[in-house]
């Protein structure tokens, strides 16, 4: 089973060129709550805005972190002498900040020029991602931003370094793999269900009392304590895909705090989980007609010719080089791994073409390059974390029946998407130990200073309707759209000067674009 990560193109090109792992299971990043009733107010519900947690204690207002030099991250290498990484405490339930805690891991690189502004923190989408793993890698994007901000990131709650979750083991995730993600039997649909509540139960026995208390929510209060340790007055923030919608819960809690923040690849706060699989279903689907153009086929035809090689796959898979076989789950992920970013594009066609040929082992690779899957058969936690958070955070659960009511909209949206993503509405969060907080998140900041939200039309994983939405929940005067006429997953440097110039100016000088402007 698998979601598709709303995350930054610059992730995404790390998967192709670099080989780093993304996620096996990208996709609807939710509307975020918090156990213990200090989350945003649930849209459509009646109830109260959300309570303010008690008082902090000075012993996590007043932490000194012990910055050292950071060790190596997973597979990576350690990343230099300019980075250095701490653990900062937080609550593990912030309607009890006195209670006990849990650790964060930070990484940090001080501005190179003079002039410092103050702390920019990054997230780069997921939810799931690693900020560890990534800042290093994204720092080579940001040279203007880095001589005048210190570089920040983190590892949310949940994730990697900071008590992350690891729900089933490398053999049960390869088990997974030959679950029919889009059944077509009784028993199909049976043995499906039964792998996500096995799912679930693994985590559960993996994360114990923090599986009530991963949410978005939570981890917006964790970033402004992290804003207070750190020393800055107000909070600047650079979020990617999920860490748009992770900052615009951040600037609903804490509008007076709210500095400089940039959100780049924005997610549509107006949409529950059906609705951000439809969103997704559409955006991706309109990227393969892009890429489809490209190549000077028709996108109906083309889109009908790779529905009819999954349909093929779904009734036998075929051989790798590695003696694995490419399932028609596996062949959707590695479909959409190259729809990420246009530069990836030409992989996308000689895999088809193997595929074609009865050779499946290109798009294994693909799919195992988002599946965090490496030679040895052992796997990242990413997809993991990503459930874990999502599933907290979202309320919505369509039973059986309502998923096969909703499949045939779904087809129509998109022939190659459409089934797969329509059946994870069922699949994703069946039976999960915790309850859901909400349907949409609350991002309305009134009195917050101006936002920057930079929307991409060729977006595959935050369609860029999002990008109104949210400027339209956060409020008169303080969401700014920036539009690109683009391709890929984010915008920010991506090959546009004009978007480029517009965050600068705007994060180095405090001046946003008019409202509504198109970079082309």
């Amino acid at each position: 089973m698998s979601r598709f990560l709303r995350w930054t193109a610059a992730v995404a090109a790390a998967l192709l060129v670099a080989g780093c792992g993304g996620s096996s299971t990208g996709g609807h990043d939710e509307g975020k709550g918090s156990a213990g009733g200090t989350g945003p107010e649930r849209k459509g519900t009646g109830s109260a805005p959300a309570s303010t947690p008690p008082s902090l204690p000075s012993s996590l207002t007043s932490q000194r972190p012990d910055w050292h030099t950071c060790k190596a991250i997973g597979d990576s290498a350690a990343p230099g002498e300019a980075w250095r990484c701490a653990t900062l405490r937080v609550p593990l339930d912030w309607s009890k900040p006195s209670g006990k805690t849990i650790g964060l891991a930070l990484m940090r690189s001080r501005a190179t020029g003079s002039g410092r502004i103050g702390s920019l923190l990054f997230n780069f989408g997921g939810p799931g991602g690693s900020g560890l793993s990534m800042m290093p890698y994204y720092a080579a994007t940001v040279p203007k931003l880095h001589e005048r901000y210190d570089l920040v990131s983190w590892d949310p709650r949940g994730v990697g370094a900071s008590e992350g979750v690891r729900c089933r083991g490398d053999r049960a995730m390869e088990k997974a793999e030959r679950v029919d993600a889009t059944p077509d039997t009784a028993a199909e649909e049976s043995a499906y269900l039964r792998d996500a509540a096995d799912f679930g139960q693994g985590c559960r026995k993996a994360a114990g009392a923090l599986l009530a208390h991963v949410s978005t929510t939570d981890t917006a209060r964790d970033m402004d304590l992290m804003r207070q340790v750190l020393g800055d007055r107000t909070m600047h923030y650079f979020g990617i895909s999920y860490g748009t919608e992770l900052g615009g819960v951040y600037a609903h809690l804490f509008p007076e705090r709210v500095g400089r923040l940039i959100l780049d690849a924005v997610v549509d706060p107006t949409a529950d989980a059906v609705g951000h699989a439809e969103n997704q279903t559409r955006g991706f689907q309109r990227a393969l007609d892009d890429y489809l153009k490209s190549t000077g086929q028709d996108p109906r035809q083309g889109s009908r010719k790779i529905a009819d090689l999954l349909r093929r796959l779904d009734a036998e898979p075929l051989r790798t080089s590695s003696g694995r076989r490419l399932t028609q789950t596996l062949a959707v992920t590695g479909i959409v791994v190259p729809l990420y970013t246009e530069a990836a594009w030409p992989r996308l066609t000689s895999a088809l073409d193997a595929a074609e040929k009865g050779d499946g082992s290109p798009l294994l690779a693909l799919a195992d390059q988002y599946d965090e899957r490496d030679s040895a058969g052992h796997y990242g936690t990413t997809s993991h974390a990503q459930r874990v958070i999502s599933c907290l955070d979202d309320r919505q659960r369509p039973t059986l029946a309502e998923t096969k009511r909703l499949l045939p909209e779904f087809e129509r949206i998109s022939p190659v998407f459409g089934d797969f993503l329509g059946w994870d509405t069922a699949g994703w969060c069946h039976d999960w130990p915790v309850p859901g907080q909400y349907d949409t998140p609350e991002v309305s900041a009134p009195g917050a200073a101006p936002i920057l939200l930079v929307g991409n039309t060729g977006d595959p994983a935050t369609p860029y309707e999002g990008t109104r939405r949210m400027a339209d929940e956060l409020g008169k005067g303080v969401g700014i759209e920036l539009t690109w006429k683009g391709e890929g997953h984010g915008a920010y440097g991506s090959g546009s000067d004009c978007v480029d110039n517009a965050v600068n100016t705007y994060l180095l000088e405090g001046r946003a674009p008019k409202d509504g402007t198109v970079c082309s």
